[in-house]
């Protein structure tokens, strides 16, 4: 028997709903959080975000600064490059002229195999959240950002001598998994939605399928608790391969899960360890940021508007 499709959330529960993180967002986040919603959920300008964005660039190319919480300092390091390209891709910009300083960087900071580290050693001449530091030795290439970084390439059909390497080092490594960790995994699914193999992409998500509904990885109790990684952190939109894993019934429920971690100050927050005080606004204002997209991309808010308020 077919599911019986859920009555949509009443209008009114929307509005409010959007009007609580309106609150807590201006209250508590970043400008770059604050534009977002804006252009997500008001009618607000790309522009203004991108300037906003502007502000974590390097003359590197690379991005910094904080972009993400967790590193403080002001070098380019791989994973705000990441977060970078695809604030981007929200605002619908990522495209060659964007992306020309980002793939400057990512030259200079592949390794000969051709995808980029997790982290630079320079990370540690600034605070940092303890799980940041780099051992001794070569940082070596790692699929978490490289894949994720190559997925919004692929996503905005992009080309670069870059993503051709990074692309066929990314294919190498997942070929070769046999255990995944969820950080790790939420790039290689993204890698796999969005790469232009489709056949292929298809029967490595076939081969992980196990490893990844390991309850070690995926949450599938959507009253789970903790530092977990659930099936929306992995497959958060409709029609991407990531959603095979998951059944129709499993999303619904973790919709649901999802609209009820809302606080009672309108925002949502993250389960992972805050190790300094500001990070924990600072991350609360992106899991708010980024909960309202999964919520709308699934039917569970209005479209936008067409004028901020």
């Amino acid at each position: 028997m077919a599911p019986r499709p859920r009555p949509k959330s009443p209008r009114g529960e929307r509005v409010d709903r959007l009007a609580r993180a309106r609150e807590f967002l201006y209250r508590n986040a970043r400008l770059l959080e604050r534009l977002r919603f804006s252009y997500l959920f008001e009618g607000g300008s790309a522009e203004a975000v991108l300037h906003a964005l502007s502000g974590y660039e390097n003359t590197d190319g690379g991005f910094g600064n904080g972009l993400e919480p967790d590193l403080r300092g002001p070098l380019s390091q791989p994973v705000p490059v990441w977060t970078a390209v695809w604030l981007l891709d929200e605002v619908g910009r990522l495209n060659d002229r964007t992306a020309e300083g980002v793939v400057r960087f990512l030259h200079d900071a592949s390794t000969r195999q051709g995808g980029v580290p997790f982290v630079f050693r320079s990370a540690s001449d600034y605070p940092h959240a303890p799980w940041w530091e780099v051992g001794r030795g070569p940082t070596p290439a790692a699929l978490n950002p490289t894949a994720g970084i190559a997925a919004a390439f692929y996503k905005a059909r992009l080309r670069s001598d870059w993503l051709d390497r990074a692309g066929a080092w990314c294919w190498e490594r997942i070929d070769d998994l046999r255990t995944v960790n969820p950080y790790e995994l939420r790039v290689v699914l993204s890698f796999l939605d969005h790469c232009p193999d489709r056949a292929r992409a298809r029967t490595a998500l076939e081969r992980l399928r196990p490893q990844i509904l390991s309850p070690k990885v995926v949450a599938l109790n959507p009253r789970s608790r903790g530092d977990v990684f659930r099936p929306l952190d992995f497959a958060p939109e409709p029609g991407l391969l990531s959603r095979e894993l998951f059944s129709p019934e499993a999303i619904e429920e973790h919709l649901d899960a999802l609209e009820n971690r809302q606080r009672s100050d309108g925002g949502w927050t993250v389960s992972f360890p805050i190790w300094t005080p500001i990070t924990r606004f600072e991350w609360r204002g992106v899991q708010t940021v980024d909960s309202l997209k999964v919520l709308r991309t699934n039917g569970r808010l209005g479209a936008r508007s067409a004028e901020p308020r």
